[in-house]
C-alpha cells in the first residue's frame, strides 16, 4: 500500500496504476481522505496564518513607515518656523512668515505689500523653494 506523501513522489502513470489497485482491493469504493489525514503539517497548526502574516508585515513597511517619516518631517518642518521664512500653504499661497502666535497655533503671512494673513500654522505645506539665479 502506498499513502499521502509517499504517493506524491510517484510519476502520475504510476500513481494511477496504485489508486487502481487500491479501488479493486477495497472493493470499488476509494476513500480519498486517507490522503488528507497522512498529510502532517510542516508547520503546525498556525500555517493558514502565515500568508496573511506575510501580507500584514508588506502593508506595514510598504504604507505605514513612509507615512510615518513623511510625517515626523512635517510636523519638524512646522516647529521649526520663523519669521522671515518663505512658504506656501495647502491652498497653493505663497508667503513670507512676519507674526508668529504661539497661544492660538497661527502665523502671520504677508502676500503682498500691506497685505498680512493670519493663517493656521498646520495649514503650511512647506517651505518655498530657492530660486536658482541664472
Amino acid at each position: 500500500m502506498v499513502f499521502g506523501p509517499a504517493l506524491g513522489r510517484l510519476s502520475s502513470g504510476a500513481a494511477r496504476r496504485v489508486v487502481a489497485a487500491q479501488k479493486r482491493e477495497w472493493g470499488g469504493k476509494m476513500n480519498v481522505n486517507f490522503l488528507a489525514l497522512d498529510l502532517p503539517s510542516a508547520l503546525g497548526p498556525f500555517t493558514g496564518l502565515l500568508p496573511i502574516l506575510l501580507i500584514m508585515v508588506i502593508f506595514y513597511v510598504l504604507l505605514i513607515l513612509p507615512a510615518q517619516k513623511r510625517q515626523k518631517k512635517t510636523a519638524a518642518m512646522l516647529a521649526a518656523l520663523k519669521n522671515g521664512d518663505k512658504v506656501v500653504t495647502n491652498g497653493g499661497v505663497f508667503g513670507t512668515i512676519v507674526g508668529i502666535e504661539e497661544h492660538d497655533g497661527t502665523v502671520q503671512l504677508r502676500i503682498a505689500d500691506q497685505v498680512k494673513v493670519k493663517v493656521l500654522r498646520s495649514a503650511i505645506a512647506g517651505l518655498q523653494p530657492e530660486e536658482k539665479e541664472s
